[in-house]
């Protein structure tokens, strides 16, 4: 089979054209994957640079967000058969440690992960996978495979929201219009969220979140954002904030922005410390709940962006800007270090 492997610890991953095929073991599928969707973290695994070094592990076949089709069952499986479509819940948690004795599997003590090389040297950028039947989730509803792929991403941004409590006639104003901020914009609609604003400094993501369904965008270098959210909320500021961005400079200012009382939610990853200026008035006085989020709630999450996409209220495939082949690997990463796409799916079989 074809696989991609990260053997060395220098930037780069290589090609197998001809790799052993994996064989199940007790408590495993084999899967046939189908598509293998690429990451912000995939930038950091393939250069192999501080971040990767802390949350990945040598050797490893890259790629955590995966579905395919069960080829082959290992022994002591008894809720799978071949042919059943699965995508990977890729936080493998140890069902031992004291979180997930309290059902907190997604944020497990001992967390191993599938694509880093963490408990397992399997990944999605392969023909064969080899998956734990324990965190395969078998799709119940008719969705494509593209759609299925993208559960992991979304589920996710799911996750934040049902956290924030997004529901009929909030506004909410989502930070960073990448590939997680337009799934954002795209799942407040679904969930009745009356006003849902994007803003990013690159025209063409705030144009993909307007297809994502987002009913304003602002786009931080022609306007000033704490400026436009104040006028659109008639100076009482924004609801609820998605941020997604990661930038420390938009998770300081939107304080000032988002209104008393308001909800803040965080999947944009900092890659330096955050100052909370005025924090007194600022924050603290504000009376502010804040929420970040680790993947998914396990598998709540995952039947609920099912459900979603299959009652056609959500198109997490909208925000899909390039698909490749397997062995056009190299061109598929020099895209995303383009900047020019939003979301990269691999095509397998």
């Amino acid at each position: 089979m074809r696989r991609l492997v990260k053997n060395k610890p220098q930037e780069g991953f290589e090609f197998e054209e001809s790799a052993p095929r994996p064989v199940p073991v007790a408590g495993e599928l084999l899967v046939k994957c189908q598509y293998v969707a690429i990451c912000g973290s995939d930038i950091n695994l393939y250069k192999w640079n501080d971040i990767a070094q802390q949350i990945a592990k040598l050797p490893f076949t890259p790629g955590h967000e995966m579905t395919g089709i069960v080829e082959q069952i290992g022994e002591n499986v008894c809720d799978f058969a071949v042919g059943d479509r699965i995508a990977v819940e890729n936080h493998y948690f140890c069902d031992d440690c004291h979180l997930c004795k309290k059902k907190r599997g997604d944020i497990c003590m001992k967390m191993s992960q599938y694509g880093h090389g963490k408990g397992t040297e399997h990944g999605g950028f392969s023909d064969f996978s080899i998956v734990p039947a324990k965190y395969a989730y078998k799709l119940k509803r008719e969705i494509t495979p593209i759609q299925a792929v993208l559960m992991e991403p979304m589920g996710v941004v799911h996750n934040i929201i049902e956290q924030i409590e997004v529901g009929n006639g909030d506004e909410v104003l989502v930070i960073g219009a990448g590939a997680i901020g337009c799934l954002a914009v795209n799942i407040c609609k679904a969930l009745g969220a009356s006003k849902v604003y994007a803003t990013d400094i690159v025209q063409n993501r705030l144009d993909l979140a307007t297809k994502m369904g987002a009913d304003g965008t602002i786009n931080g270098l022609d306007k000033n954002l704490e400026q436009e959210m104040m006028k659109l909320t008639d100076g009482a500021g924004i609801q609820k904030i998605i941020e997604c961005s990661g930038v420390p400079s938009m998770l300081t200012n939107c304080l000032n922005y988002l209104q008393k009382g308001g909800y803040l939610g965080l999947v944009g990853l900092p890659k330096t410390d955050i100052v909370f200026k005025n924090p007194i008035w600022g924050f603290v006085f504000k009376s502010l709940t804040l929420k970040t989020v680790h993947g998914r709630r396990i598998f709540h999450t995952w039947e609920e962006c099912e459900r979603l996409i299959a009652e056609g209220k959500c198109q997490p495939e909208r925000c899909v800007t390039h698909e490749f082949d397997l062995k056009d690997y190299e061109a598929c990463f020099d895209k995303l270090f383009s900047g020019e796409a939003c979301k990269i799916v691999v095509r397998l079989n």
